[in-house]
């Protein structure tokens, strides 16, 4: 008896503990491209919907579903370019409120997948699956979902989504009479092959390309093609000509990257404003520019802006966010590789930060430092933006947050190499590995004023940051956290639609990044770390569109100079405050003079 209730109590305590047991929260948010469904809006959102949808029906409770979810989610990542044509949910049915609907559709074990095709009515009750397992892959996973957007009858085909089935000779002679694109993209392979389809679905948010799978059975098209190998990819164009598609690996993500790449071609789901006519800026001219480099203009841009527009966000520095600026401060002067007058600057700053302990300063009083009002010469920080690798088709795209993605890549490289450089003279702790990843936390914390996106930052802190134990991997920590947020902001409203989010390095950067296993892409780290090395090291540090050391000292006023300046300010404050004394003295003389009027009255 005693063993049972033991075994109660157990029970009892494990359900407390699981994830979402006590208040039904769930395991996944929107943010992991995965509709969070529930009894208010099931109906609203999957029925009579344009897409697909494939819905997992859980318990937070449940280990086997807490267990699938980062399956779920990856899957949701890996195919979030296919949404106009399908895309995945999920309702936690340990939540009480959603108890109804999974009675309802009879969900009986949990995780259950249930299959929606697009227009589905509200009688219909989904489709099972049988593939809700931790085991499963994502290969295996995306095949089904293909397999059941090819069930789709043509009444109810998505209308977003292209055909799937193998383009014949006469289909493709005749492409560009109907549609009109710049390319046609064909991907010759075995007819139990998925590469075509794959792709086709990839670049199913991009316009100016279409993408058609031939199979190699289709004698008369792949003689005309002249194929050799089986995968292999052609463009096609207008004129009857075509050429073939040469990339390291023929997989998916090498043919996808490609495409994607060719001139015209860019993501079809943004609907800009029109600029308005009333308040239109000047646009800076455009600077072409070598993706393989990095630029100084882009990082000096990110500290003017970082440094005095973003700090410049409050009136007075003091406890938390004095200390991140303090930590800031500190990895710029001992990491950053910049022109001596910058580096001049940022000492003499980092140093009278430090001298004055935690006392708050106001802004004022920094902004004269960084300013150098003191007139040192040969220090100054240049004002303005300076945009090159980090330019947007638009004013408004990338610019300021593609340029500390930069600066603080470069500052997790060198702080690797200057710890190389004193490894026999001190021995390195974790804290050493993290101070540059701990500075970068707490300036977007504290200053980065996208508050979305640095609560989107802290999470992945949060997360993982504190078990990084090494230079190394700190490069390569923040190398994963920012594709995280490319493929988290790919297609966003926020996205340059000349510069598409992308996982970086791209094939064409480095080839030997990438590979495959099994039908997936797969990253070879230290390839990564290699390139990331060698990529933000001062050597290739491009000075072009800068404006020249001498120039700008040229500008700068002397020392003298500027105390002038400054004493002529001080004595106009003085002679300021003793004409307010000398107007408060005269309007209190007439109250004085009618006061003792009235007493000698």
């Amino acid at each position: 008896m005693a063993q049972r209730r033991d075994a109660v109590f157990a029970f009892v305590i494990f359900l407390l503990a699981a994830p979402g047991s006590v208040n039904g929260a769930g395991l996944y948010s929107p943010n992991d491209n995965i509709a969070v469904l529930d009894t208010d809006n099931f109906d609203r959102i999957l029925y009579n919907c344009s897409n697909a949808w494939l819905v997992e029906f859980y318990a937070s409770w449940c280990g086997h579903c807490v267990n699938f979810a980062p399956v779920w989610k990856a899957l949701a990542n890996d195919i979030k370019e296919w949404r106009p044509a399908v895309r995945l949910a999920a309702v936690n049915c340990a939540n009480s409120k959603n108890a109804k609907i999974c009675r309802s559709f009879r969900v009986t074990v949990y995780p259950t997948i249930k299959f929606f095709r697009a227009f589905s009515k509200p009688f219909f009750k989904g489709e099972m699956l049988n593939d809700a397992d931790s085991k499963s892959t994502l290969v295996s996973l995306r095949h089904h979902i293909i397999d059941l957007l090819e069930q789709h009858g043509e009444t109810e085909w998505p209308p977003d989504c292209p055909p799937l089935e193998p383009a014949s000779m006469a289909e493709v002679q005749n492409f560009f009479t109907d549609n009109k694109v710049w390319y046609l993209a064909l991907i010759v392979e075995e007819e139990s092959s998925y590469l075509g389809r794959e792709v086709t679905l990839d670049m199913l948010q991009y316009e100016n390309i279409a993408v058609r799978r031939v199979l190699s059975s289709e004698e008369n098209l792949t003689t005309t093609l002249g194929v050799q190998e089986i995968p292999s990819c052609y463009l096609y164009f207008a004129n009857n000509t075509f050429r073939s598609v040469t990339v390291r690996m023929p997989t998916r993500t090498f043919y996808t990257y490609y495409l994607r790449r060719l001139p015209g071609v860019m993501r079809a789901i943004h609907d800009l404003p029109a600029p308005d006519s009333t308040n239109i800026t000047t646009a800076a001219p455009w600077r072409d520019f070598d993706s393989s480099k990095v630029y100084m203009a882009d990082l000096e841009s990110a500290l003017y802006y970082s440094l005095k527009v973003e700090v410049g966000t409050h009136q007075e520095l003091s406890g938390k966010n004095l200390t991140a600026l303090k930590h800031f401060f500190n990895v710029l002067t001992k990491f950053f590789p910049g022109r001596p007058f910058v580096m001049k600057l940022l000492q003499i700053t980092n140093s009278w930060l430090e001298e004055g302990n935690m006392a708050p300063i106001s802004y004022n009083v920094y902004i004269d430092v960084l300013n150098n009002k003191n007139g040192t010469t040969g220090a100054l920080l240049p004002d303005g933006l300076n945009w090159v690798g980090c330019q947007g088709s638009r004013p408004h795209f990338r610019g300021y947050p593609c340029s500390m993605w930069t600066l603080f890549h470069l500052l997790t490289v060198q702080a690797a190499k200057y710890n190389k450089s004193m490894a026999h003279r001190q021995e390195t702790t974790q804290a050493d590995a993290l101070e540059v990843l701990y500075a970068m936390r707490q300036y977007v914390k504290h200053f980065f004023a996208c508050g979305y996106c640095a609560k989107h930052f802290e999470a992945m802190a949060q997360e993982s940051m504190d078990r990084v134990s090494s230079f190394d991997e700190a490069i390569l920590w923040l190398w994963s956290r920012h594709n995280r947020v490319n493929s988290r902001l790919a297609g966003a409203r926020s996205e340059d639609p000349k510069f598409p989010k992308l996982q970086w390095p791209p094939p064409d950067m480095c080839a030997k990044c990438h590979s495959a296993r099994n039908g997936e892409h797969v990253w070879i780290r230290d390839e990564v770390l290699t390139f990331l090395k060698a990529h933000y090291s001062p050597q290739n540090i491009d000075y072009s569109y800068l404006e020249g050391e001498q120039e700008l000292l040229r500008k700068q006023k002397p020392r003298e100079e500027i105390q002038q300046g400054h004493q002529k300010e001080l004595l106009k404050e003085e002679e300021e405050e003793e004409e307010n004394e000398e107007e408060e003295m005269t309007e209190e003389t007439p109250r004085n003079v009618e006061i003792s009027k009235t007493v000698t009255d």
